[in-house]
């Protein structure tokens, strides 16, 4: 879908994919090679990794543009980019200590939480 509606040819399309089998296959990988997309996996097999990514997505769907919307891809694209926009910069985030996300990541006081297990040296 993203090779035949691509718009502007000459942009990469990069498809980003958590580590499964099938994302790795070579199969899938020779796919993507021939259409010139650009592969980006998380960095590990961690499962926390994809988790926040898919619990964005859930937001989205479930929260903001609902499962069954039948709007045209411009019109989505719209909702998606609003959406977003009012999750990060009006919403306040228990996680965030009941700031925005955009005010949490601005701030320097508090410690900004991390789910990747950190490597001590």
């Amino acid at each position: 879908m993203a090779i035949k509606k691509k718009k502007y040819k000459t942009n990469v399309i990069t498809h980003h994919s958590d580590r499964e089998l099938q994302y790795c296959s070579n199969q899938y990988q020779e796919i993507l090679k021939r259409n010139k997309i650009k592969c980006s996996m998380t960095e590990s097999y961690d499962p926390y990794a994809n988790a926040i990514v898919r619990r964005v997505n859930g937001i989205l769907k479930a929260e903001f543009i609902g499962y069954k919307n039948k709007e045209s891809i411009e019109t989505m694209g719209k909702l998606v980019k609003n959406n977003i926009d009012i999750y990060n910069e009006q919403l306040p985030h228990y996680s965030c200590f009941y700031m925005t996300p955009i005010q949490m990541h601005l701030q320097n006081r508090i410690k900004i939480k991390t789910y990747k297990t950190q490597i001590s040296q």
